[in-house]
């Protein structure tokens, strides 16, 4: 017998995950698969980091933790907010969890009723969408484009926001596109936002450090709005600890709390390893951020010169942040394959570039975009050379 739950039937599996597992079975079967649909760090974890977690194992911070974290790391947020954001929390505002995406479901699922709706510009990372459903809301989805740099307009927010919006959802530097949204741009939102008490803001800044274009700016520094902004933020992108699990919000004290009580009957506090070495990244020398930062920065200028020489059939928008590049494919679309298969969408481009190319990419509809793709550049610069002559050859040979 199998019985599944509605609220389970009605969301749709990570693509980027379904994809990045595809890759792994070619792999598995001894083929060379370049994978660039998942988004993480090729780097290792910076040593410093590694040696406090191996001191928390000898000093035996081997128990439970507390629900909302440890207080030393919540201290460390606090200050890391304070020094490089200039964002004013107190450590009641502060919820360590299983990562951003544990932190970013929590804080949907304790503000968001059946029936409310959450503001999502698109593209938008694919996790997003299934949140909110999961939640019981409503997604409504704004459209932007590459003619207006992936990004919201105050006009569009104003137009999508109702007397049912709970909740906006903003990500910048962006995933999937790598925009990022400049202080002008964000004040224009928060005063949207100011006319609307009843709204919040769920702000993603897990790629705050991959910037390549200056300071950081968070749509939490508009005080008419800061207690109405939650603020998402990990270890994982800045400090190449995907696997160590460490994210957290800050927002609103009575939203703390009721995060802490979700978290309490849900997953408890969060590895006790993991946040040792999580407080040492926050505290020791920052400049394993920089280093890999400027390592990004040459794959970005190095994959967008690729694409824009070898395949200019794409029409790539040089990001801003993050490691992604996410280039229109719409020329691609009703050509065919030599085998005599049509390219009707992304997802089929997205497909034949597994199969025929053997490079592992996420087709735009999943982030609500369709006739687009997602490249990762967070890796190897041979890789990236690769990936990219064997994209061009593969779109060379459709008819």
């Amino acid at each position: 017998m199998e019985y599944i739950s509605e609220r389970i039937r009605a969301m749709a599996p990570s693509a980027t995950l379904a994809m990045s597992q595809k890759s792994s079975e070619l792999k598995a079967q001894g083929i060379d698969v370049v994978n660039l649909s998942v988004g993480e760090p090729d780097f290792a974890t910076p040593d410093h980091i590694k040696l406090a977690a191996k001191q928390a194992i000898d000093d035996n911070c081997t128990f439970y933790t507390a629900v909302p974290g440890y207080l030393s790391l919540r201290e460390a947020i606090v200050e890391k907010l304070e020094r490089e954001n200039h964002l004013h929390y107190d450590v009641s505002q502060i919820v360590v969890g299983n990562g951003a995406k544990h932190e970013l479901c929590n804080v949907v699922m304790s503000v968001v009723n059946p029936g409310d709706e959450v503001v999502i510009p698109m593209p938008a990372w694919v996790s997003y969408v299934q949140m909110v459903i999961l939640a019981g809301g409503v997604p409504v989805t704004v459209s932007t484009g590459l003619e207006q740099g992936f990004k919201v307009s105050a006009e569009q927010l104003e137009a999508a926001i109702t007397p049912a919006t709970r909740l906006v959802m903003l990500c910048s530097p962006s995933n999937p596109t790598g925009v990022i949204y400049t202080r002008d741009e964000l004040a224009q939102l928060a005063a949207v936002i100011e006319r609307h008490p009843g709204v919040m803001v769920l702000s993603d800044e897990i790629y705050e450090h991959i910037n390549y274009v200056g300071k950081h700016e968070s749509i939490g520094q508009f005080e008419a709005i800061a207690d109405r902004v939650i603020v998402i933020n990990g270890v994982s992108k800045a400090y190449a600890m995907t696997g160590w699990r460490i994210g957290y919000m800050a927002g609103p004290q009575w939203l703390a709390k009721a995060v802490t009580k979700l978290q309490g009957q849900y997953t408890s506090g969060v590895s006790s390893i993991a946040q040792k070495a999580a407080e040492a990244a926050y505290r020791g020398p920052q400049q394993c951020v920089e280093t890999m930062r400027l390592a990004f920065e040459r794959r970005r200028d190095l994959i967008v010169g690729l694409l824009r020489e070898q395949v200019p059939q794409l029409q790539v928008l040089k990001p801003d942040g993050a490691f992604y590049v996410f280039p229109r494919v719409t020329a691609l679309l009703g050509t065919t394959t030599a085998s005599g298969e049509s390219i009707t969408d992304d997802n089929d481009l997205a497909m034949y570039l597994l199969r025929e190319a053997h490079v592992a990419t996420v087709a735009g509809s999943a982030f609500g975009a369709p006739g687009y793709l997602r490249l990762s550049y967070a890796t190897s610069d041979d890789n990236l050379r690769e990936a990219v002559a064997r994209i061009a050859r593969a779109v060379n040979s459709l008819k």
